[in-house]
């Protein structure tokens, strides 16, 4: 008995690669976008005691359209005592930001928190 198999038609193999090079062009593209230029006001506060993000310490935050991020380039400490009664600890103030959202992290180039 002789098996006989059937040769794969070309269409399959030249599909194969193309499908391959879009998939990985479009993972290339969603990194990408994780990048953002920011300027304007938003909300900054404590990233564990108001925004409910992980963490070991008190860390500055800010909320930009709903979603959390930690800062690098200003600290907590620099906007004054985190824990007295208006302190980001345990109030959420309005921030004038200028920065890049980069890998779920705002790197603020200036953060000045606004006077109420």
């Amino acid at each position: 008995m002789e098996f006989v198999t059937k040769p794969q038609p070309i269409v399959m193999k030249q599909l194969v690669l193309p499908l391959i090079l879009i998939l990985l062009l479009c993972s290339c593209a969603s990194l990408k976008m994780d990048k953002r230029f920011i300027d304007g006001v938003y909300e900054a506060s404590c990233g564990i005691c108001n925004f409910d993000m992980t963490g070991d310490d008190c860390e500055l935050a800010i909320r930009i359209e709903g979603k959390e991020y930690y800062v690098e380039g200003s600290t907590i400490d620099e906007h004054g005592n985190a824990h007295a009664e208006d302190g980001l600890c345990n109030t959420t103030r309005k921030a004038r930001v200028r920065g890049t959202v980069k890998y779920s992290t705002f790197f603020a180039t200036s953060f000045e928190l606004i006077q109420e």
